[in-house]
């Protein structure tokens, strides 16, 4: 997972869920850091999504896949 490059971040269970299937769909490779840690503590998440403990999820990809997951996520928000 060193090799890996964040190309998006978000707190957003929505945007979450439309990223990795983007990305699924799109055959790249990722891995989600802190997802497993958004509600694990009791604070939970704010009105944005995020919980200001663990932070937002961050989707990391390969090197060779930034450019193009980048691109495919480029608008969301």
């Amino acid at each position: 997972m060193s090799d890996f490059v964040a190309v998006f971040e978000t707190g957003d269970p929505a945007l979450v869920a439309l990223a990795s299937s983007l990305l699924d769909s799109a055959g790249i490779e990722f891995a989600k850091k802190g997802e497993g840690l958004q509600d694990l503590f009791g604070v939970g998440r704010f009105p944005g999504g995020t919980n200001l403990v663990t932070g937002p999820v961050v989707f990391q990809v390969g090197p060779n896949d930034a450019e193009k997951a980048r691109s495919l996520l480029r608008d969301l928000k």
